[in-house]
């Protein structure tokens, strides 16, 4: 049995925190539930821990912060976990002043180089008589009273939009906390809609692979003459709940023709597109993590026509190359800059399709 994460563990060091009925948010090891009573609430805005989440008898599983099913006032302790973003963590809380009761214990837990210290501010401000009750594994363990709950949460409420514009082409983006939320495109999307418009991809039907709030995809709808894009369709496929949520509301503002698949990685996807396109993340938290796109790379000529084109944007220092090279063909570099290499690489024949389980929602 694996080792509980750092947070988790000092959750089961401090069990006598929690009483009456129990909610869990940001929960990243589903394993911590076995220790936390028989019934509860368990959120993960991580499409693969939610759906093992779903298959624990007694609990409840919350897909982010989608709270149209859940009911107020309805937990006596509320543990928030501090999440990867920190502008999520005002997000998080308020859902957390939600769901507990009227003086319902809450519990803020986070480990120091994730910035629990900055955090304690905005917990203070929202919890009664605050205090740090456990410092261990190099985390820290908040406490304070529900005095100010709330009757009301819509995460809808939370999108805010923002115009962005590459290569003469403009769209709306939607954004919330933790998703697009520094309200500007980044570095690496910008090269790969710039190398879009100089060689535009020979296809009609395109995936986008960690496609955030919808960006890529948007972009290429836009770019299309008027007269070809009811032809075109992206679809766009992403793990995480609240960037799932502001993809599909960008696409709806947009009129594009897509589905966005919530899924960790290509395991939840079945069929082929003419092209695949990505801006994959490389960070867990505050660690560089290369695992997600690794995988990818594996799997996605089993989603590739033959043919059929990948185009991959990444900061210039992570090995990729090679590893397209080995499983999807020749590689070129189509454009690079100080931080960021694009590259294309066209699939070989030969490759079938795996038979592989339908997508979520």
């Amino acid at each position: 049995m694996s080792a509980l994460t750092n947070t988790h563990d000092v959750l089961v060091r401090n069990l006598e925190l929690l009483h009456g009925q129990v909610a869990l948010l940001g929960v990243s090891d589903p394993a911590v539930l076995s220790h936390c009573g028989t019934t509860g609430l368990a959120m993960s805005e991580h499409a693969g821990i939610f759906e093992v989440l779903a298959q624990v008898p007694g609990w409840q599983a919350c897909y982010g912060y989608d709270a149209h099913q859940l009911e107020p006032a309805s937990y006596d302790t509320v543990v928030v976990f501090l999440p990867k973003a920190r502008a999520e963590l005002t997000l998080r809380l308020t859902m957390a002043r939600f769901l507990g009761r009227a003086g319902a214990r809450l519990v803020m837990i986070g480990e120091k180089k994730e910035g629990i210290a900055g955090a304690v501010k905005q917990f203070q401000v929202i919890a009664d008589n605050a205090a740090k009750v456990d410092s261990a594994r190099h985390c820290q363990v908040w406490v304070g009273g529900n005095q100010q709950p709330l009757a009301e949460f819509v995460v809808a409420d939370w999108i805010g939009w923002t115009d962005v514009d590459c290569a003469g082409v403009g769209c709306s983006v939607a954004g919330m906390p933790g998703v697009f939320s520094e309200g500007s495109l980044d570095g690496g999307s910008r090269l790969l809609l710039q190398t879009l418009s100089e060689k535009p991809l020979k296809a009609d039907r395109i995936l986008d692979f960690a496609c955030g709030a919808g960006v890529i995809g948007t972009w290429l709808h836009a770019a299309r003459p008027q007269s070809t894009r009811e032809g075109l369709v992206v679809d766009g496929v992403e793990v995480q709940a609240q960037a799932v949520m502001c993809a599909e509301a960008t696409y709806r503002k947009a009129g594009v023709n897509g589905r966005i698949y919530s899924s960790d990685g290509l395991a939840g996807l079945e069929g082929r597109w003419q092209a695949v396109v990505s801006n994959p993340p490389f960070h867990s938290g505050v660690k560089t993590d290369t695992s997600m796109t690794e995988q990818f790379l594996r799997e996605v000529a089993q989603h590739l026509e033959p043919g059929g084109e990948l185009r991959l944007v990444a900061n210039s220092f992570l090995p990729y190359e090679s590893e397209m090279q080995r499983q999807i063909g020749a590689v070129e570099k189509l454009a690079q800059d100080r931080r960021f290499t694009v590259y294309r690489a066209f699939r070989r024949g030969g490759a079938g399709v795996l038979p592989i389980k339908k997508p979520l929602g």
